[in-house]
């Protein structure tokens, strides 16, 4: 039996070889695939923080005020560490709010010296500027914030320093009580503090109340700076004092649209 043979397999066969009689024709063989590159897995996100955290802190955007005032205090409080101290003590004496000053130059005073913190960021009143501002601002709009801020500042410092004057010149303290050193954003602080309790439901506004007042009666009842001990519980009561105020200014809401009313 003759076996044929096909055209392709004609066409693949050298001339002068024989193919295999009965085998069929053979083919290449296929190169085995090329290994996939390895996946690289993804980075993994950078988680941020919630919406709850992002709210505390202040935003150039949300609440420009506190950003703004948080920056220049941060970068008073990085002189004041990295400075000359005897240059950062001049400075804080030509800032101070005492009698003397007030004399002189009144409106000066009472603005330079609301822009160092007493004791730098790492202070307590620092901390509580931070999410104490960005609470009332966020509530009441920045301009209002700043009134409630100043109104503590202000009149807790003259409520403070006109008594030191008066005594100094019935002559029951020394004349160097004129230059006492007196500084800080700690009364503007407190009232705001006051202030935001009152737009704050009634547990939260009693238990900030009980313990922020606590800890100012305990450190005026130590003794250890009583005109400042005095000032912060001033402050404070000038912030309650506020209440009707800005809980009017909430209703209203930051810009001016209608915003729900805190509870009594």
């Amino acid at each position: 039996m003759e076996s044929t043979v096909s055209a392709a397999d004609a066409r693949v066969a050298a001339p002068g070889t024989p193919l295999l009689d009965g085998m069929p024709r053979q083919r290449t063989a296929r190169l085995p695939a090329a290994p996939a590159a390895p996946r690289i897995p993804a980075a993994a996100p950078v988680p941020r923080p919630g919406p709850f955290v992002r709210s505390l802190l202040p935003t150039p955007a949300e609440t420009p005020f506190t950003f703004g005032y948080a920056a220049v205090l941060v970068v008073t409080s990085l002189f004041a560490a990295y400075t000359d101290p005897s240059l950062v003590h001049t400075l804080y004496q030509e800032s101070s709010t005492d009698v003397a000053h007030l004399v002189r130059s009144p409106a000066l005073v009472l603005v330079a010296s609301a822009l160092w913190i007493a004791g730098g960021v790492t202070s307590s009143y620092a901390l509580l500027f931070l999410f104490v501002l960005t609470a009332l601002e966020r509530r009441i709009g920045g301009r209002r914030t700043a009134v409630v801020f100043l109104l503590g500042h202000v009149l807790a410092t003259l409520a403070t320093e006109i008594p030191v004057g008066a005594a100094v010149l019935a002559g029951h303290l020394p004349g160097s009580s004129l230059h006492r050193l007196d500084y800080g954003i700690s009364f503007g602080v407190a009232a705001c503090v006051g202030a935001l309790t009152g737009l704050l439901p009634p547990w939260p506004r009693r238990t900030v109340l009980t313990v922020f007042g606590g800890i100012l009666l305990a450190d005026l009842i130590q003794l250890t700076d009583p005109l400042s001990n005095w000032g912060h519980l001033l402050s404070l009561a000038i912030g309650v004092g506020t209440w009707p105020l800005v809980r009017r200014w909430q209703r209203t809401g930051p810009q001016g649209a209608l915003a729900t009313p805190s509870t009594a």
